[in-house]
């Protein structure tokens, strides 16, 4: 009989260490999630706060009949670039230019290591959009519009104004 009351005794021991030992599993289990949470949401503020390398406004190279003001910036998950000015042979703004306020590049998606592909790029000279890649080093930006998959292309080398 002694014996029957220490074995239940004992379980009841065991079972209470069980139980106080799962809870403490749990709330380890609980705060590990806590943690890892604010983690992740840390690091998905400091990916949205950081801006892309290549916004910012670019000039282009100036042509025969002047040269633009590009600025580019987000576009969901690409970059974008709008003319936000042009400007005659001369240096004087041309408030007349057709293209004004157009997207001059769209979609452009980041590779790393300041490479840009998989967007397109209009050429304003002859108004035809074509598949375009971007080359980002320091502060300048070499934006090219290809044709045949790739295998002919044409471009500029872009500085950065702000």
């Amino acid at each position: 009989r002694w014996q029957r009351r220490a074995r239940n005794r004992a379980d009841g021991a065991l079972a209470l260490g069980r139980a106080f030992g799962e809870a403490s599993a749990k709330r380890e289990v609980f705060e590990m999630k806590k943690l890892a949470m604010a983690a992740l949401a840390a690091a998905s503020f400091a990916t949205m706060a950081q801006a892309d390398p290549a916004e910012g406004m670019w000039k282009t190279e100036p042509g025969e009949t002047g040269y633009l003001y590009v600025s580019i910036s987000e576009c969901g998950a690409n970059v974008c670039g709008t003319i936000k000015q042009a400007f005659d042979s001369s240096g004087n703004a041309s408030l007349a230019y057709e293209h004004l306020g157009k997207p001059i590049i769209s979609d452009m998606g980041a590779e790393g290591d300041g490479n840009y592909s998989g967007g397109t790029v209009l050429a304003p000279d002859n108004g035809k959009t074509y598949k375009s890649v971007m080359e980002l080093s320091g502060d300048s930006l070499v934006v090219k519009g290809c044709v045949a998959g790739g295998l002919i292309c044409r471009g500029q080398t872009w500085t950065r104004v702000k």
